[in-house]
């Protein structure tokens, strides 16, 4: 098999047995993999490594789509409205639905709506405006809900005071991700992060998280699914906000070692995922393993 990121196998192995960890080879896993009933997939990392797909990530999802199994895509990015996220997924050549799409802000969406609320300061980028206007939810920088996300060069003393300004009202206080800083084309930046701890420290609230690693991200991505968090696989490349997360929440945490995946990290962090697979190229087979016969007797 075509493996896209280096890694020592057996090294990462080794350590894995170590730690008690087991992989999808191993017979014991059987009735972990027999609980799998759904899939959420991280689009950076698990399927993408930048703007490419990774090898084989268009067969893993052709396989869900072949057998019928639930799957939702997973971003954490809160620049890009879910259509601009679908241009990108349509690279990997299959067939990409909006409501496929798990993000965010799609996560805070459903959090105002289950409170009914239609009115917020929406401190994002203008192209996220449109998931939110789409929802029936518009911007009103004098409204006492804020929500904040990486608004890049909407974040000015204006907008913050403004946001800052509604926060002493009585409405709540979203915060699509509290990252520091990522990783951009022409080096790092800071992310939604240090803006909602100023926001914070400034009104004395504390800002409800929707992105990952929170309960409210992957309790959102079951209920799209439709399925309970125990019988839900996430797949992703990051130890702590992928894994974790999901364990944290009752899912089942897949380790994928593309993307960023550290093997040091692996060893330091503390954390043991549940299952790993070397690439997406690997979830054909871990599909036929829990959708065998054997498995699921008539």
């Amino acid at each position: 098999m075509q493996m896209l990121y280096n890694v020592h196998d057996t090294h990462i192995n080794r350590y894995l047995i170590e730690i008690g960890y087991h992989s999808i080879s191993d017979h014991t896993t059987n009735n972990l993999i027999m609980q799998i009933q759904a899939v959420l997939l991280d689009i950076d990392g698990a399927l993408f490594t930048g703007n490419e797909p990774i090898a084989g990530a268009e067969e893993a999802i052709r396989s869900l789509q072949k057998r019928s199994v639930p799957y939702r895509y997973i971003s954490n990015g809160t620049r890009k409205s879910r259509i601009n996220v679908r241009k990108k997924l349509e690279r990997l050549g299959v067939r990409i639905l909006e409501n496929e799409i798990c993000t965010p802000a799609m996560a805070a969406i459903q959090y105002l709506r289950e409170r009914e609320i239609k009115v917020c300061n929406l401190l994002i980028t203008r192209d996220l405006l449109h998931d939110f206007a789409d929802a029936g939810i518009t911007h009103d920088p004098l409204a006492p809900t804020v929500v904040v996300g990486d608004a890049g060069e909407q974040f000015t003393y204006e907008s913050m005071n403004s946001a800052f300004r509604s926060l002493l009202g009585n409405g709540e206080f979203i915060a699509l991700e509290k990252d520091r800083y990522w990783k951009d084309t022409d080096g790092l930046s800071l992310s939604a992060g240090p803006f909602v701890s100023a926001l914070e420290y400034g009104s004395g609230r504390e800002a409800i998280i929707m992105g990952k690693p929170s309960h409210n991200f992957f309790r959102y991505g079951c209920s799209e699914l439709g399925t309970h968090p125990s019988h839900v696989a996430m797949i992703g490349d990051d130890i702590r906000t992928d894994v974790k997360g999901a364990q944290d929440t009752g899912l089942i945490g897949i380790i994928t070692f593309t993307g960023k995946f550290s093997q040091d990290e692996l060893k330091t962090c503390g954390v043991t995922p549940d299952l790993s697979i070397h690439s997406i190229a690997e979830l054909p087979h871990l599909i036929e393993k829990f959708h065998s016969p054997e498995n699921h007797p008539a």
